[in-house]
């Protein structure tokens, strides 16, 4: 296990960080509970298990179902690009506006544009892009990647925000809230009339009717999708769903698991070009399916499992890990329980070999599943693979030998005790009352050199538990 970022320590060390975060996600815990209790909705539980088993059977089958959505959308006048990552995704967009003479493209919420860096991609060919989501303009003005997959700007306090809109947006310092809104949404609803191009992500692309679904509480995917002239939607290939009447269950589980609300304000079915009897809508209808890594995934039985995910944020939520260090620590955008399991699996085991360790294992995540993904078993086999890696590599011997030192002192009573003596009667006593980081030479043994970077403890006792038990009996 390799040292976790810096940023870990200094979200921890930031008490105003700290309780923002511990506020945001304990406000969507408790409206979880509350939109889920048996009273409620005694059906829950079943619910989670239908919508487990329809993931798992849209996945294993997910060529048929990709084939048959392709043909619903064609059908309806629009048309599927299949891309196998971010460069062909940004070549797909670049190319559409260069044709097209567009020059603004209006975006909603998308993790999976946020996972392609599109917006940075398209700014380098002179293409203007502009997050159309509160939370999500706040971080583009502030160049900040989101903290959280539903509430992206958790962290951040209105104080923050008013400076950011002072200098990016050059109106006076405005802490209330409303006020704020306002500002943003002036600015935005310029952009909307001027875009040539919307991008939305999809929270659901259903199969049998060729439908992409998407939820908001803004507004801004709707009028993305139907204001300007070309309407992108990009997803994932795991977003789909078989069929329509599977939705009801999937939006009930959505809602409720992502902000305790039964339903979000917005809705959005949208299902190709405006027809000729509509008064809105687009001219031109493209579904991106991005691969970007899932392929790899549905190939491994054991962890396919990762893409159920419908991208709910409660594992988040009741995260203790995810609290205490925020998004930011995650070496990706994806982060908390969902980002542990399959960030090592998109980017490789061993390029952040310490996210599948950053969990206490607790099981809150694998509770609160919508989908019942059992995140903690996939965190176990993550950290063998961990492992496995280091011990090919070489860099696992240390700890094995140590852990067999160990082992064999705890088969010997008697040279245990005497150890255990030793250590109290000739060990360090510094002032501080810490000792085992002043022995020489354990900081050259990366396990302990990594445990003893976040504590210590105190030096032994003058007398042991075997020792005082001995003296109460005589």
């Amino acid at each position: 296990m390799t040292s976790a970022p810096i940023k870990i320590k200094e979200t921890i060390a930031d008490p105003r960080l700290q309780q923002a975060i511990y506020t945001a996600t304990g406000r969507l815990m408790s409206h979880r509970a509350q939109a889920i209790q048996p009273a409620l909705m005694p059906e829950y539980q079943e619910l989670r298990t239908r919508a487990h088993e329809i993931k798992r059977h849209t996945i294993e089958n997910l060529d048929y179902y990709l084939e048959l959505l392709e043909s619903k959308v064609t059908a309806h006048g629009g048309k599927v690009i299949f891309c196998r990552d971010a460069a062909e995704v940004a070549d797909f967009v670049l190319g559409l506006a260069k044709e097209r003479g567009a020059k603004l493209i209006v975006k909603s919420k998308s993790m999976t544009t946020e996972e392609i860096g599109l917006n940075e991609r398209v700014e380098r060919h002179q293409l203007e892009a502009v997050e159309t989501d509160l939370g999500e303009y706040i971080l583009q003005l502030a160049h900040q990647r989101p903290y959280h997959i539903v509430a992206p700007a958790l962290h951040m306090t209105r104080y923050e925000v008013a400076d950011i809109f002072t200098e990016k947006l050059g109106v006076k310092n405005e802490v209330v809230i409303e006020n704020q809104t306002k500002i943003a949404r002036s600015v935005l609803r310029e952009k909307f009339l001027a875009a040539d191009i919307g991008i939305t992500g999809a929270n659901f692309l259903v199969a049998d009717s060729g439908a992409v679904l998407v939820v908001e509480n803004e507004g801004n995917a709707r009028l993305s999708s139907s204001a300007p002239k070309i309407h992108i939607a990009i997803a994932g290939i795991e977003k789909l769903i078989p069929r329509a009447q599977d939705l009801p269950l999937f939006l009930k589980l959505l809602g409720r698991s992502a902000t305790g609300q039964a339903m979000t304000v917005y809705t959005s079915f949208l299902s190709g070009p405006r027809r000729s009897d509509e008064i809105d809508g687009p001219d031109e209808f493209y579904v991106v399916l991005l691969d970007n890594g899932r392929t790899k995934l549905l190939a491994n039985a054991d962890k396919r499992e990762s893409l159920y995910c419908i991208r709910c944020g409660a594992c988040l939520n009741h995260c203790p890990v995810y609290r205490k260090i925020g998004g930011h620590s995650y070496p990706w955008i994806y982060s908390g329980p969902i980002g542990k399991i399959i960030t090592p699996q998109f980017h490789g085991v061993m390029q952040d070999p310490w996210l599948p360790f950053a969990s206490s294992l607790c099981g809150a995540c694998a509770e609160v599943c919508p989908v019942k993904i059992d995140i903690p078993k996939l965190l176990l086999q993550l950290r063998s693979e961990v492992v496995e890696a280091k011990t090919r590599g070489g860099t696992a011997g240390e700890e094995r030998r140590g852990f067999r030192l160990f082992a064999w002192l705890m088969q010997r009573p008697k040279l245990f005790q005497f150890a255990g003596r030793m250590a109290a009667r000739f060990g360090p006593r510094p002032a501080g009352g810490k000792w085992i980081s002043k022995v020489p030479g354990l900081f050259n043994i990366e396990p302990v050199r990594n445990w003893l970077s976040q504590r210590d403890l105190p030096p032994p006792a003058p007398k042991s538990f075997h020792q005082l038990w001995k003296e109460r009996k005589k």
